[in-house]
């Protein structure tokens, strides 16, 4: 992993010393609410196959990101490999940067390193379909909503049965190839 520059924002993979922030981000309800209905997590009852929403700081595939001015902690986004020719786009920021073009910017990092030198063919990325900040930011990257899930939840939240939606951007569709 390197480190990752954007006009804003600088992506470094993540250490022990994010945790902090990390968890900062899972107590804020808003935060949350597309992920488990805005319920702080609870990191000593999780479900342990939840690494993917609840990084501690030494998952390989997860970069930190902090504003390059100021170095002020705005989020993290992850490329985690499915297999060796697919990843899943994520990520998550703080509240307050939210609504300034800093996902896209982010995630469009992450994107341009899958395709460069990931060696990713595809990129997905999901979110709730009632979630229509996020789903902005996939179409920003030139993703396309390839399918809608449902799933009968035990314990739903407000959207769920909407659905959640998958985007894609395959290699030849990437407008940096």
């Amino acid at each position: 992993m390197h480190v990752l520059q954007t006009t804003r924002l600088t992506l470094t993979p993540c250490t022990l010393d994010d945790r902090a922030d990390f968890i900062t981000l899972e107590r804020d309800p808003d935060v949350m609410r597309f992920l488990n209905g805005g319920h702080p997590v609870d990191r000593a009852n999780a479900d342990p196959n939840a690494t993917f929403l609840m990084p501690d700081g030494t998952e390989p595939y997860v970069w930190t990101a902090r504003r390059t001015a100021d170095d002020a902690f705005t989020g993290w986004f992850c490329l985690w490999p499915e297999s060796k020719d697919l990843a899943e786009l994520g990520y998550r920021l703080r509240r307050a940067d939210w609504g300034q073009g800093l996902a896209a910017e982010g995630a469009l990092a992450l994107v341009e390193w899958g395709f460069r030198d990931g060696g990713y063919d595809r990129i997905v990325a999901t979110t709730m379909a009632v979630n229509q900040a996020s789903r902005r930011v996939m179409k920003k990257l030139g993703m396309r909503h390839t399918r809608t899930e449902y799933t009968d939840w035990p314990d739903p939240i407000p959207g769920s049965e909407q659905g959640e939606v998958w985007y894609e951007l395959a290699r030849p569709d990437w407008r940096g190839a």
